[in-house]
């Protein structure tokens, strides 16, 4: 398995704090089966001023370390950049970290409560510059569960989406678990991502949560969000963002989940 969205680099952001935390989650990580991972620290303005040369110059180093220790695991360079109005500029510039460093793909997250004014006029800027935004965990924004129209506009625009694991498992809460599985239900989920941020809570643990979508709708969703996707997004290559093939009826998925309380 790949997984797309991890904060596993030591010391850049909320994530692994030192060496031996990201050692840690690294054994967690292979003992789930992912062998690929793309580290992508948090890239916010006056929070986390994470350059691109100091992500690759850190991938470098752990990777170094990986294979010393002989760790069946790599690390892919990235990032995570909060939505911003001067990302085109930044991209236009050189200063961004796509996905392993292809060109192709930017990992963009959103406030949790909302979705900026300008963020569609950012999102096609930056697609005018060949990149395509990555959306990390809508579920988890107010305004695409409540309106998932919003989210269906940008995937129809081309841009491929990622939810959180521990969403799919329910670590988030039960609403948001709901709220992940009808965007599946919608064919708005490209990829499971860990988003994972130590060994302890948020671990780098993909296969609970493909389990889920296997249970609940088909081994060919779930091999394509932990498997295909990620692959491809790594590779710089296209993904197909058209309907997913969906097993089960999504009123029984529902009533078995989320079961009416009795009185």
């Amino acid at each position: 398995m790949i997984d797309t969205h991890c904060h596993i680099l030591p010391g850049l952001d909320d994530g692994a704090q030192n060496l031996e935390q990201f050692l840690a989650m690294t054994e967690i990580a292979v003992q789930d089966g992912i062998r690929i991972i793309i580290a992508t620290p948090h890239v916010m303005a006056g929070a986390y001023d994470n350059s691109k040369e100091e992500i690759i110059s850190a991938v470098q180093q752990v990777n170094t370390i990986l294979t010393e220790k002989e760790i069946p695991l790599k690390i892919l360079p990235g990032a995570e950049y909060h939505i911003e109005p001067d990302l085109p500029r930044r991209m236009k510039q050189g200063e961004l970290l796509t996905l392993n460093n292809n060109g192709r793909y930017l990992l963009v997250e959103f406030p949790s409560a909302y979705i900026p004014s300008y963020t569609e006029r950012i999102l096609y800027e930056l697609q005018l510059w060949g990149v395509t935004p990555v959306i990390a965990h809508p579920e988890r924004n107010t305004a695409f569960a409540k309106k998932p129209s919003l989210l269906a506009q940008f995937v129809a625009k081309g841009m491929p989406t990622q939810v959180t694991a521990g969403s799919l498992t329910g670590s988030f809460g039960r609403q948001i678990q709901k709220t992940a599985l009808s965007f599946i239900k919608q064919s708005l989920v490209h990829m499971i991502v860990s988003d994972a941020h130590s060994s302890k809570a948020r671990r780098p643990v993909l296969s609970s949560a493909a389990a889920v979508v296997k249970k609940h709708f088909s081994e060919e969703v779930a091999s394509k969000m932990v498997k295909d996707n990620p692959k491809s997004i790594s590779s710089g290559n296209s993904i197909n963002l058209a309907e997913q093939k969906i097993r089960k009826n999504w009123s029984s998925i529902i009533t078995n989940l989320f079961p009416q309380r009795k009185a």
